[in-house]
């Protein structure tokens, strides 16, 4: 079963971890066995585990904030530091491009085409887990937009690749509050949400404040989605989406990527807490809520967040690697989802998200290529 994953931090772990994605996980963990910290020696990712999971397409982020929060590695005293640091993600991205271990994913016909590829390979290589792959597909999301250091700036992130945007992050931040705050959009929130619905750039909800979120649904008229949330009805914390907010992307024909990290499973569930008690099979819940708000499979995804500040110890124990995505497959099926749903779910949705987003209709004008250079 091919697996679009709609949350990775690749660059991240690779420049501010300085983990090389292209060893397995497993290499990681040996040469950080006498590391300190948050997921040292027990990372999840590599691009042999994301070819083994047959993880065919991701979607990955550019990072940094300067909320006025310095915090080592990832908020920074000054927006023209969190430029930096977001454009050298950039340009690791087009590195491994480069090498051919990476195809960075910009249009619906290089997504048919990727994905086409991908299938093609599936198909002639049943079970194999150690054949060469199609190169992995990446698409490019910024998770927080204070590296923008104006939103007249944001068609210079669009030639780089950019093609989701998340203006929040944890805290108050330049453009929006995100999670752990009240605030709502800041002044240049309106102008930001302007150019990405010019440029065609699609508006990720998650991290918003409640009030962030309904104030940018108001001013943004593109395509919605929320690549990493779960149910706040299961999950009562500010960081989930109520039920009222998931219908609101449903009815923007968005998707929602499920995380199976324990704190967003477990009610309560805090880093250093055992993670035996959660299992993929929690994940299953929040699914089944989206598609009973829904009415339906097609706005369901998996949002994975692996890695994203944690390793393994923060994620659910029965997965060892991200090619244990694969286990939520027969997971859903047991819970009686159709095979057409599960395909759905695993890959089939968030590539119709991003072939909508990629229509003309979407992007909020009649921007041409030429406005865009």
């Amino acid at each position: 079963m091919l697996i679009v994953d709609s949350h990775l931090d690749l660059a991240l772990n690779a420049l501010q971890g300085n983990r090389d994605l292209l060893e397995s996980a497993y290499t990681v963990r040996v040469l950080e066995r006498s590391m300190r910290g948050p997921g040292r020696a027990q990372g999840t990712v590599g691009f042999p585990e994301m070819r083994r999971g047959r993880v065919a397409l991701c979607i990955t982020t550019v990072l940094a904030r300067s909320t006025g929060r310095p915090e080592p590695h990832i908020d920074y005293p000054t927006p023209a530091q969190a430029h930096g640091i977001a454009k050298g993600h950039l340009a690791y991205y087009h590195a491994l491009e480069r090498q051919g271990h990476l195809r960075i994913v910009r249009d619906a016909a290089q997504l048919d085409a990727h994905m086409a590829e991908w299938r093609d390979w599936d198909t002639r290589r049943p079970g194999d887990e150690d054949g060469a792959t199609p190169p992995l597909g990446a698409v490019i999301t910024m998770e927080s937009a204070d590296p923008v250091l104006e939103p007249a700036t944001l068609g210079e992130w669009w030639n780089g690749g950019l093609r989701l945007l998340g203006p929040a992050h944890f805290g108050p931040g330049r453009y929006a509050g995100g999670t752990g705050c009240e605030d709502g959009l800041t002044d240049l929130g309106p102008a930001l949400l302007a150019e990405m619905a010019r440029l065609g750039i699609a508006l990720d909800v998650s991290h918003f404040s409640d009030r962030a979120f309904w104030e940018a649904l108001s001013k943004y008229d593109g395509p919605v989605h929320a690549s990493h949330n779960n149910c706040r009805a299961l999950n009562p914390h500010q960081r989930q989406l109520t039920d009222e907010q998931i219908r609101a992307v449903v009815e923007r024909g968005g998707v929602i990527g499920i995380v199976p990290g324990c704190w967003q499973l477990k009610p309560g569930w805090r880093n250093g807490d055992s993670n035996e008690g959660v299992s993929l099979a929690d994940v299953v819940p929040h699914i089944d809520r989206i598609c009973e708000i829904a009415g339906n499979a097609r706005h369901a995804g998996i949002g994975s967040d692996l890695d994203g500040g944690v390793g393994r110890e923060g994620f659910a124990h029965d997965l060892d690697t991200i090619a244990d995505l694969q286990k939520i497959a027969g997971l859903l099926a047991g819970r009686g989802y159709s095979a057409d749903d599960v395909a759905a779910i695993m890959h089939g949705n968030w590539c119709g998200f991003l072939r909508r987003a990629w229509t003309p209709s979407s992007r909020g004008g009649a921007a041409g290529a030429a406005e865009r250079r």
